[in-house]
């Protein structure tokens, strides 16, 4: 009996020992997971999710920029549509994946307004940063016959006609709609602000004569531009566009107003290591500088603006606080 005993509590000491071992494998095992080991990533192809419908333009650039950047990551990279939502869908799907690097997001500016406007909880908290690679900005349209040639005569025709000036914009909340009452803020004007389904509808009613001016982004105006049916005066960044090159900025204009821009960029869910991060922001930023990016960009009318992770970091953070005061004064939360 006690040497049955003795085999038991052997047994059982052995089963302890054992145990903790495997614990501590698995620990260790978590442990190297999460240090973020990036010596031999990526070891399979990289999947990039698309918020929007296959053909438009954020789904054009991410398969441009997929296609100019997989021979510096040593992957190939497939794109996936996920549409709806205002984006909402396809970036949920991507702050919800696995935080290993394989799944990477394209976000758009309205990740930084979707919670504001109480149409998602999705903020973005809830990704890391790879890097901005695309940035058009709101430019002030009017049709080539206007009264007015700058920034400077369109404020003063507005103040003497207050309120009977219509801007046409992209939709009540858009990024465009609120440009324009931003500018209204800023010049201390009133406007007339005219809903479209869209940014191509506004344009067309501007050309047509409905709308007196347009708060949307040169590509959106630039074949009308080169048609001699409108004139751009000027663009709400600090830079000027290279779609319209020879277009002052409002602040050249004497205008202090902040950058109002449709961008895009790459993020991965919060929890990705911060070394895995690195390798995918040295290949993407990498195939952003290739030729033929630069080359699709510039020909579909499409600006290239490139920020590291930390600064797009802090863009992010900068949008999310201006778009959030922004739609807070002009009554448009959910």
């Amino acid at each position: 009996m006690n040497l049955f005993k003795r085999m038991i509590g052997v047994f059982i000491l052995l089963s302890l020992v054992l145990t903790v071992a495997g614990c501590g494998s698995t620990s260790q095992s978590s442990s190297n997971e999460s240090s973020g080991d990036a010596s031999d990533f990526p070891k399979k192809p990289i999947t990039l999710i698309v918020p929007s419908s296959a053909g438009g333009g954020t789904d054009s650039t991410a398969r441009a920029l997929a296609s100019a950047t997989e021979e510096h990551l040593g992957q190939s990279i497939g794109v996936v549509n996920k549409p709806g939502g205002s984006g909402a869908v396809g970036m949920t799907e991507g702050a919800n994946a696995k935080p290993d690097g394989y799944t990477v997001s394209m976000v758009f500016v309205e990740l930084t307004m979707l919670d504001h406007l109480g149409l998602s909880p999705l903020s973005y908290e809830e990704f890391k940063p790879i890097g901005l690679v695309n940035l058009d900005p709101a430019a002030l349209t009017v049709p080539a016959d206007a009264p007015y040639d700058t920034v400077e005569e369109f404020v003063a025709y507005a103040k003497k006609h207050p309120g009977k000036v219509k801007v046409g914009n992209a939709g009540t909340g858009s990024i465009w709609h609120i440009a324009a009452e931003s500018l209204e803020k800023n010049a201390d004007i009133e406007l007339n602000h005219i809903p479209f389904e869209g940014a191509a509808p506004a344009v067309t009613a501007l050309v047509g004569g409905h709308v007196d001016a347009v708060t949307v982004s040169p590509a959106e105006v630039k074949s009308q531009l080169e048609a001699g049916n409108v004139k751009t005066l000027a663009v709400m960044s600090d830079d000027r566009s290279d779609i319209v090159p020879d277009v002052p900025t409002f602040k050249e204009e004497g205008f202090d107003m902040n950058t109002i821009a449709t961008w895009r960029g790459l993020t991965v869910p919060k929890d990705t290591p911060d070394e895995v991060v690195k390798v995918l922001e040295d290949a993407f930023m990498k195939g952003a500088e290739e030729k033929e990016f630069m080359d699709f960009m510039k020909s579909n009318g499409l600006g290239v603006s490139l920020k590291s992770s930390s600064e797009f970091k802090e863009f992010m953070k900068e949008n999310d606080t201006f778009f959030g005061g922004m739609i807070k004064e002009l009554d448009l939360n959910g």
